[in-house]
């Protein structure tokens, strides 16, 4: 008898059990439909829906400001320096005298052309004079002879001929005075021209005894002290420079933009700049670049603009540069895990309506560090495996789950 009643009480216990476990698979079923149809074989994708969205492809890049100007100011006579006005360091303004040289023979020579041209004024004077003497003779022989032969027309017999003759000789002669006069005085304006064309050439290489500076600028190095002799730059190809000077009002920031990049860079293009020493903030516009790459690293100079009215950057600074390569406003996207490559193939892994696993090839464009541009192969809303994609084969069927790679939000049956 007892051990009947233990056989009856571990039937109900058995059977208890299980209602229990059917009961907490039947809430399993309810609560997830899909995983109940899916089965348990079926393993689990992270998804990630098609969207449009902004992109922008950019560049990262350190740069070096450069000075705007930067030259070695050389000496175009050769003389020993009798004043220096500068040192480094100092800011200096457009045609500021930087140093002054002494060239005594150039002093006289000066002079020389000086005394040249006022006694080329003084050739002249006697000249105009020369002419109005000749021209003043000739005009009394001339009337002369026309007197004499006025007489002669008259009465013929009173005036011999060869007194005509004669004042008609002495007209002709004073008439070539005159001619010789003007000459005479045209050659000493011409040499009055080339008189002062030798002034004019030996006061500007006076001038250029006066180091002046060709902009504004600091002075970044001085080469030479006072006293010391300086060799002409156009003769000397040896010769040192008295000073260099460096405008930097405004400064260069140059970057090497990579090959794979150049198509992108235009004039006009924006650059977010931070400055590494100083922590400064601006941005600014691609205002010129070389059009062509360095053989040697494959990378083109670009420049930018950079005001500098405070002198607070100086040349040799670093920035880090961020660079809009291409924009992309309304972009068909999908995150840069969906995406297979091989060689130059892109494809994806595209979850269909019914579960499955497909191939897809597709085009794509602009990239970031997070998103690719999608131009064909795939349409807003389609769904792509993300991550781990050697692991689906094309045809099976997965169970999709949202990735957190993707804001993204599924339904049942597929995307929303």
């Amino acid at each position: 008898m007892q051990i009947r009643m233990k056989h009856i009480v571990l039937v109900v216990v058995v059977t208890l059990a299980c209602v229990g476990i059917g009961a907490v698979l039947l809430r399993r079923v309810h609560a997830d439909p899909t995983q109940a149809s899916l089965g348990k074989d079926v393993p689990r994708a992270a998804i990630a829906l098609v969207k449009r969205e902004a992109l922008n492809n950019t560049l990262s890049i350190a740069g070096e400001f450069l000075p705007y100007q930067d030259v070695e100011l050389h000496a175009k006579v050769a003389g020993y320096i009798r004043k220096i006005n500068v040192d480094i360091g100092d800011r200096v303004r457009t045609g500021q005298v930087l140093a002054v040289l002494e060239v005594p023979e150039l002093n006289a020579q000066v002079e020389g052309a000086t005394a040249g041209v006022q006694h080329s004024q003084e050739e002249i004077v006697r000249a105009r004079n020369e002419v109005a003497r000749a021209k003043a003779s000739h005009d009394a022989l001339h009337a002369e002879a026309a007197r004499l032969q006025q007489v002669a027309k008259q009465r013929p017999e009173l005036i011999a001929q060869q007194e005509l003759d004669d004042a008609e000789a002495k007209d002709l002669a004073g008439e070539a005075q005159v001619e010789a006069a003007k000459s005479a005085l045209a050659a000493a304006q011409q040499q009055l021209q080339m008189s002062k064309a030798t002034h004019t050439q030996v006061s500007a290489m006076q001038d250029y005894s006066r180091i002046v500076a060709p902009f504004d600028g600091v002075v970044t190095w001085r080469y030479a002290d006072t006293g010391a002799l300086i060799q002409a730059g156009t003769t000397n190809s040896a010769s040192a420079p008295v000073v260099k000077l460096a405008q930097v009002n405004v400064l260069r920031l140059r970057i090497p933009v990579p090959e794979s990049m150049g198509e992108g860079i235009h004039v006009g293009t924006v650059g977010d700049i931070r400055v590494q020493a100083t922590g400064e903030h601006l941005t600014a516009e691609v205002v010129r670049f070389t059009r062509s790459f360095d053989r040697s690293t494959r990378t083109m100079q670009v420049e930018f603009d950079i005001p500098n009215p405070n002198y607070q950057l100086s040349p040799g600074m670093y920035a880090d540069v961020v660079l809009d390569i291409q924009r992309r406003p309304d972009a068909i996207s999908i995150p840069v895990q969906a995406v297979s490559y091989n060689n130059e193939k892109r494809s994806v892994l595209l979850v269909d309506a019914q579960n499955r696993v497909q191939v897809r090839q597709i085009q794509t464009g602009v990239e970031d560090p997070n998103r690719v541009e999608v131009l064909a192969g795939l349409n807003p809303g389609d769904r792509v495996i993300v991550g781990n994609l050697s692991a689906y084969q094309p045809g099976e069927r997965v169970d999709p789950r949202p990735s957190r790679m993707a804001d993204v939000k599924l339904d049942e049956g597929g995307p929303q």
